[in-house]
């Protein structure tokens, strides 16, 4: 049984998976990740969320621990997706008669899931409709688009807990020794990034909530320094840049494009930025992601190919356009043998994206970089170093 402790009366039951490789069959999780599970004993007991299908038995157990005998008289759905919502058939066999609340457009999608879930099991709710437990209570609150049509969160007033669904999740198990912001800042962007007005809709409602803990569906529950949290989450969400600084993403086929981004990037060094180097063709692709949203700048450097540009700029691009990236200023580096077309492609797609400022001063190099190159990219980094 996990240890992880919130109250007297609420307890996590929660598990780690350890085992998973890509999360969402895409984001690496080299340090496994939660699906995290509550329970509130009260007058009326309360089960909030399940957890994917590979962890249910380890969960079930867990569950059976903290109800000490007890029957739960409600399954709380923030979220129906399997990571959180994949036990609840299993659930609902080994709880006959638990009720099952959950959003009303939720209660339109569950059976998609789960045919066998009757509609009189389920109660639907609406905005601000509030769940009485005993002493304690949870008032509910829509977040459609964060990052499902049906998502809801829900507060408990006696303890002040905001139970926030995937908002404010991040990979890694629990006992993952990082600092919360760079895998947080994986996690919101990559999965949540492209409904930021949705995301800033959501904070607003909390705003208005006398909040001491935030419980997630991933990551570790937060206690402490919860006005870091929320400015993250503000920052992310508004697409404001998190600080001053330099990706340079660079797609390289032999190496020259390759040298030629981590040369500019010990000159952006030499005269004080902050630079973030990454081989969009090794590196982790969503962590590139993370880093330009990250900082307020950004070179991209890569071959031409086929008439166009190297496939893992391509690729980055059309994440970036996914996730809504704007508000940032971008220099470009092509490189090309006989008819270079990287620098063409690349621009046309930053200029399909919102408030993006494309320096005037591009670079292109002949198959190899050569001294001669130097005045250019001097020339861009000045124009992408000035205020």
């Amino acid at each position: 049984m996990n240890d992880i402790y919130i109250s007297p009366d609420i307890k996590y039951i929660g598990v780690d998976d350890k085992d998973i490789d890509l999360f969402e069959s895409q984001y690496r999780v080299p340090d496994g990740v939660t699906y995290n599970s509550y329970v509130i004993l009260d007058g009326k007991t309360a089960v909030l969320d399940t957890v994917d299908l590979r962890r249910c038995s380890q969960w079930l157990a867990n569950l059976e621990n903290a109800l000490g005998g007890r029957k739960p008289d409600y399954l709380i759905v923030h979220h129906l997706e399997p990571d959180h919502a994949g036990s609840i058939a299993v659930f609902a066999e080994k709880y006959p008669d638990a009720t099952i609340v959950l959003s009303k457009k939720a209660s339109g999608m569950i059976g998609q899931f789960f045919s066998d879930i009757v509609p009189a099991r389920m109660k639907p709710v609406e905005e601000g409709e509030t769940l009485a437990l005993g002493k304690h209570a949870l008032t509910f609150v829509m977040a459609p688009m964060v990052h499902w049509p049906e998502v809801m969160v829900s507060y408990e007033s006696t303890e002040k807990i905001l139970f926030s669904a995937d908002g404010f999740g991040k990979f890694g198990a629990m006992d993952t020794d990082e600092p919360w912001d760079d895998e947080a800042r994986r996690y919101f962007i990559n999965i949540v990034g492209k409904y930021g007005a949705q995301v800033q809709a959501l904070l607003k409602k909390a705003s208005a909530l006398d909040i001491r803990i935030i419980a997630p569906l991933h990551g570790p529950i937060l206690k402490e320094n919860l006005g870091h949290y929320i400015e993250k989450y503000d920052i992310w969400s508004s697409y404001r840049p998190e600080e001053e600084g330099i990706l340079v993403a660079f797609a390289s086929i032999h190496g020259n494009t390759a040298k030629t981004a981590r040369y500019i990037a010990e000159e952006l060094r030499s005269r004080g930025a902050t630079v973030v180097v990454s081989d969009l063709s090794r590196d982790d692709m969503h962590k590139a992601v993370a880093d330009a949203f990250r900082f307020d700048r950004m070179i991209l450097a890569a071959s031409s190919y086929d008439a166009g540009v190297f496939p893992p700029m391509e690729k980055f691009l059309n994440h970036l356009k996914a996730k809504n990236f704007q508000n940032r200023k971008v220099a470009i580096v092509e490189n090309g043998s006989w008819a270079p077309s990287a620098g063409r492609i690349m621009r046309a797609a930053l200029e399909g994206m919102k408030n993006i400022t494309i320096c005037e001063n591009s670079v292109t190099i002949r198959s190899t970089m050569k001294e001669c190159d130097k005045e250019a990219i001097n020339a861009m980094i000045e124009e992408l170093l000035a205020k």
